[in-house]
């Protein structure tokens, strides 16, 4: 009966068994176990968070089945984080390549194939190629850090332990194989960069030089083209814009030199302006001819004072002959004074519409808004007026008809459940209900009064129906508990 080596389990031979075909194993041992824990090279693919390296007692073929012997290891993973994984407990070196994107953690394992840390392990960072070791209870990680003792020059060390036995090893002593900070032990041509007083410096630029080089202050030396931008005091220029010349280039204050059209804004008090044909704000203009755009309507047309937004509503339109597309009062639309009545009296305002004829006014027939006019004969765009309209924008909400502008709809109700009217409006309901035993019966709410009351005493399967206006803000239900809880609801409509 075979039995296996502990640390890489190579089946060992009993004395005199396998007969005909020890050799097999023999070879499968040296081609399986020791071939592949010297150089053997897999992948192992991890599924799980913590996951023990496969094994075998003896040699196989199939190489997933006894990873842990593999002297190099790729790892991968499927796990989207990081994952341990465990060796047997034995003692081991392994060549890892994290080639997971995440880090892995290797452990011994307390029995072989669990998954429980026999101590301390190694993390290895993703894409990191390392070697670790194991002692069957702890890994290692082998570094440099750990080595002791010098490395001699000819094996590619220094063969010292300090920096300056390390140079003087390696011929680099300081002010002898190569120059000192000071310049000690230098030799030959070297370019050094100098900083410090160069006020002592013979060669290069100097102040008896420096124009050789550069030119002076006044232009001596100059050639070719060059960009100078000049700050200073200009007082003393001679040369470009000055006192004395500057209106060859510019017109002066009263206008002299100008030619061409020229776009100029003035600001100030035209109080003594005389001509306003085209002004588009000309409230101060003495004698405005035109003022078609004007904020305000001036220009009356014979004498008195100036149409302003402080006496517009102690004018007689008859004085303002051409305000028709004054600001305030572009065809009467929206505008707060109604101007341009055809005859005389007072100018409509929002403070006095209401008592206003609108027989004296001819040009209404675009106004939008005329809600007010109480006897209004051409407004005939007008969206609503007040008295004897038709439709219903302009009502206040409470004087506007059920049904105008409401909809049947079929909200979720239940029975025995109080509900509000919130819409602002009276709304209509009809309910109706199936009575499930007899002698039952139901009251119907409106605020706290009772609104309809029926009942069933003969048999059931009969129903009952409810028709009722429930004003805006009152509560209304149906209670079929009083009545015993014979009836369920059938239909629940409501006009809103």
């Amino acid at each position: 009966m075979s039995t296996y080596s502990s640390n890489l389990r190579i089946e060992l031979i009993t004395n005199g068994a396998q007969a005909g075909t020890w050799g097999d194993t023999t070879n499968n041992n040296l081609a399986y176990v020791l071939d592949s824990s010297v150089a053997g090279y897999q992948t192992v693919s991890v599924t799980a968070a913590s996951q023990a390296l496969t094994y075998t007692n003896g040699p196989t073929s199939t190489a997933a089945n006894n990873q842990a012997v593999y002297a190099m290891l790729r790892f991968t993973t499927t796990t989207g984080a990081a994952f341990a994984v465990y060796a047997p407990p034995n003692s081991k070196a392994y060549i890892i390549w994290n080639n997971s994107g995440y880090s892995l953690t290797i452990y011994n394992s307390t029995v072989i194939g669990n998954t429980t840390a026999a101590g301390t392990g190694v993390t290895v960072t993703n894409g990191s190629k390392i070697m670790v070791w194991s002692d069957a209870t702890n890994f290692y990680e082998l570094q440099a850090a750990n080595l002791t003792g010098t490395l001699a020059v000819a094996n590619g060390g220094t063969g010292a332990t300090t920096a300056a036995s390390a140079r003087t090893n390696l011929g680099l002593t300081i002010g002898t194989d190569v120059p000192a900070p000071t310049g000690t032990g230098a030799s030959g041509t070297w370019g050094i960069n100098i900083s410090g007083n160069a006020a002592t410096a013979t060669n290069g630029l100097t102040t008896g030089n420096y124009n050789s080089y550069a030119p002076t202050l006044t232009g001596t030396g100059a050639s070719g083209t060059w960009g100078i931008s000049i700050s200073g005091n200009a007082a003393t220029a001679t040369n470009g814009l000055t006192t004395g010349n500057y209106n060859s280039y510019a017109p002066t204050l009263t206008g002299t030199g100008a030619s061409g059209t020229w776009g100029i804004s003035i600001s100030g008090n035209a109080a003594t302006a005389t001509s306003a044909t085209s002004a588009t704000n000309a409230t101060n203009a003495t004698n405005a001819t035109n003022a078609t755009n004007s904020t305000y309507a001036t220009n009356p047309a014979s004498g008195g004072s100036f149409i302003t937004s402080s006496n517009i509503g102690s004018q007689s339109v008859a004085s303002a002959t051409n305000a028709t597309n004054a600001t305030n009062a572009t065809n009467a639309t929206n505008s707060t004074y109604a101007t341009n009545p055809a005859s005389g009296g007072s100018f409509i305002t929002s403070s006095n519409i209401a008592s206003q004829s609108v027989a004296s006014a001819t040009n209404a027939t675009n106004a939008t808004n005329a809600t007010n006019a109480t006897t209004a004969t051409t407004a005939t765009t007008a969206n609503a007026v007040a008295a004897g309209a038709v439709g219903v924008a302009g009502l206040a909400t409470a004087a506007i008809p059920i049904g105008a502008s409401q909809t049947w709809s079929a909200p979720s109700r239940a029975l025995d459940t109080t509900y509000t009217n919130s819409t602002g409006r009276p709304i209509q309901v009809l309910i109706s209900l199936n009575n499930s035993s007899s002698s039952t019966f139901f009251y119907f709410y409106i605020d706290s009064l009772i609104a309809s009351s029926q009942g069933r005493n003969g048999s059931a399967n009969n129903t009952a129906s409810i028709s009722a206006i429930i004003p805006s803000g009152s509560t209304y239900k149906v209670d079929t508990v009083v009545g015993g809880s014979g009836f369920t609801l059938g239909t629940w409509v409501e006009l809103s």
